[in-house]
């Protein structure tokens, strides 16, 4: 195979001595080719024409061996070889989950067999003899897509690092200071109670308490749903009884409260707790100690309690549904999760993750067309968090060719919702949600106008609004006010 010293592409920049800068220093080639000679002839002139380094493997399993030891950028790889073939090294890649762009080479004779490769996967073929010029510009199109992929993969790795505080992702400045107040609280024995409403992912929230603890994330993390136990079966549940102590109680059993010895006890939906119960749930958050169903020992517990409600505890404390004395003891430190309607910058980001997160084994994630992502951008989301990854799970599944479209979304996010005016008022919605979006919507033109004042300074803005720097900071990327536009030289 020659090469000619016009194969170099116009925008290589060339080096002294006629060789090509490599555009990407971290880019990297690898050829797999049964053939020795041929494997070596299409190195040297990839080479030359694209300045970037390429190494030869000569089969499929020496390929692997290679792509397991360091990052490839493209690999060119022929279709029939002895041992693992191209075929089988494609899926491998594919199964392997590995970030490199597949090109198979063929003869003219089982071009068929290539189609079947782009199927799986493949970005494209060759037909041999290989041409250099279309390899060459084949290649060079490959890398710069892959190079694309790669930043996308990079910059969402670095989102979901930014945005993700013991996997709970957000933007929005409201779950930033829950981050922060979890932080605070994680390493105390402090009592806290999570109230939101359903879909918010209150249990997710204590999840992140129990793992940010240093003396409780080796222990258990027991999680009792309140409202899904009868209750006649309650106080067994969650003190545990002794043998005969009733019908049926063939053996001595532990309680999910002294499972959850060393650790913590999530009771979700502590609204749901009958009034006998609450009496007995009272004393092991007083003295962390109870007794068995049917048993005259009392026991001790080192535990750490954390209550979730969507209830209104107060409204139910005054119409005598709720102790007033065990609500005083479950809210020592209460942390109160905004809806996903007060968290829109949030919506975006949680529909991508949801989107990798349901993407089939071996396929790269779905992308959104724009119509799809408008309407998921202007549904209200009633249901929250829980609403919208159930919608992203099923225009996951039933997405084709990897593009989820409006048909794929449920059919209640058809249409996206009315846009309203600052002041409008809706009686069908919460006084506090409404009032939520007017503050926004002020403050989003108070910072913008004092940034056009302070001329995109953020400290004099922060002075002059009264806030931290933190504050202005998070507030800006909340609203995405283009800072530059008020910058002067």
């Amino acid at each position: 195979m020659s090469v000619s010293s016009d194969m170099i592409l116009p925008d290589a920049k060339a080096r002294p001595g006629g060789e090509a800068e490599a555009p990407e220093s971290h880019q990297h080639l690898l050829i797999v080719d049964d053939s020795q000679e041929a494997g070596e002839t299409l190195r040297r002139m990839l080479e030359i024409s694209l300045g970037i380094p390429a190494d030869l493997a000569t089969n499929g399993n020496r390929a692997l061996e290679m792509l397991a030891k360091r990052p490839y950028s493209v690999v060119l790889t022929d279709l029939r070889m002895p041992g693992l073939g191209g075929m089988e090294l494609l899926q491998q890649i594919q199964a392997k989950n590995l970030p490199v762009t597949v090109v198979v080479m063929t003869g003219y004779g089982s071009i068929n067999d290539a189609v079947e490769a782009m199927k799986y996967g493949a970005y494209d073929f060759l037909t041999k003899p290989i041409d250099p010029e279309t390899v060459s510009l084949l290649v060079q199109r490959a890398l710069r897509e892959r190079t694309l992929q790669d930043e996308l993969i990079a910059l969402r790795t670095q989102l979901r690092e930014q945005s993700s505080f013991q996997n709970i992702l957000s933007k929005n400045p409201r779950m930033l200071e829950i981050f922060d107040q979890i932080s605070c609280i994680a390493d105390t024995n402090t009592t806290v109670l999570i109230g939101g409403e359903t879909g918010t992912g209150k249990e997710l929230v204590a999840r992140a308490i129990h793992q940010a603890s240093s003396a409780r994330r080796n222990g258990p993390l027991v999680i009792v749903n309140c409202a899904a136990l009868p209750e006649s079966l309650m106080e067994s549940e969650l003190f545990g009884h002794e043998k005969g102590s009733f019908t049926g109680a063939a053996a001595q059993r532990k309680g999910r409260i002294e499972m959850a010895d060393g650790g913590t006890l999530f009771l979700d939906e502590v609204g749901d707790i009958p009034p006998v119960m609450q009496v007995k749930l009272l004393r092991v958050l007083q003295e962390r100690q109870f007794e068995r169903v049917g048993g005259n020992e009392s026991r001790s517990v080192n535990v750490r309690v954390i209550g979730a409600t969507h209830r209104d505890l107060p409204a139910m404390v005054k119409e005598g549904k709720f102790r007033e004395d065990l609500y005083y003891r479950l809210n020592v430190f209460k942390i109160d999760l905004p809806p996903l309607r007060e968290r829109p910058e949030d919506i975006r980001l949680l529909a991508t993750h949801f989107a990798e997160k349901y993407a089939r084994t071996g396929q790269p994630p779905c992308q959104f067309t724009p119509e799809a992502m408008e309407l998921v951008l202007g549904h209200a989301w009633p249901g929250n968090v829980r609403e919208l990854e159930n919608a992203m799970e099923r225009a996951v599944v039933t997405a084709k060719n990897g593009v989820i479209a409006p048909s794929n979304l449920p059919s209640d996010l058809s249409k996206p919702a009315p846009k309203k005016s600052m002041f409008s008022i809706d009686i069908t919605r919460p006084l506090p949600a409404q009032l939520s979006e007017v503050v926004a919507n002020f403050e989003k033109r108070y910072i913008t106008r004092a940034l056009k004042r302070t001329r995109g300074h953020v400290g004099r803005c922060a002075r002059i609004s009264g806030l931290s720097r933190r504050s202005i900071t998070s507030k800006i990327a909340q609203y995405k006010i283009d800072t530059s536009a008020f910058k002067k030289d």
